[in-house]
């Protein structure tokens, strides 16, 4: 009777340890964590470059913002990667680097005024992913990165409509 006595509060610690656990990483996990570093990566990229390549200080100070904030959520989407047995990427994928090619090409107003669009575009798609994401994991630390992270990127969105708002009056 003891050793079943045991055994059913064995079983039942466990089952405890088990609920508190975060949910395994599926594979839209592992592809929200592979966009979200890989945006990462692309944002502070696109930001170094607007620092040589912009005409108008507001724009440097804006890219500068995001070289700051994206490269430390890509610290911070690793970590979570790798506290929950996924990994993340680190070097830009060749889409990444597709997007980049346009840039090196531009100087002053019209990188400037292609910067702002793709910065708002870009930051509009990310939120989607961000919110469609959150509705689909199960993963606690997925969910807790993304209640953290999604107000920075709204902020992002919204200066660089503050921007092109500036720059069309």
């Amino acid at each position: 009777m003891k050793k079943i006595l045991a055994a059913l509060g064995c079983g039942a610690l466990l089952s405890v340890v088990g609920l508190t656990q975060t949910a395994p990483t599926s594979k839209t996990d592992q592809e929200f964590i592979d966009m979200v570093a890989q945006t990462d990566m692309l944002e502070a990229h696109l930001g170094q470059m607007a620092q040589d390549q912009a005409s108008s200080q507001k724009v440097k100070d804006y890219a500068q913002m995001l070289v700051s904030d994206h490269t430390a959520d890509y610290k911070q989407i690793g970590a979570v990667a790798a506290k929950i047995g996924a990994t993340a990427p680190n070097g830009l994928g060749a889409a990444e680097n597709h997007m980049i090619a346009p840039f090196a090409k531009l100087k002053g107003a019209a990188f400037d005024k292609h910067f702002i669009h793709e910065m708002i575009a870009g930051h509009t798609k990310a939120i989607a992913a961000y919110k469609r994401e959150d509705a689909k994991t199960q993963n606690a630390d997925l969910k807790a990165y993304i209640a953290q992270a999604l107000p920075v990127l709204e902020k992002h969105l919204k200066d660089a409509q503050d921007l092109e708002n500036e720059k069309s009056s």
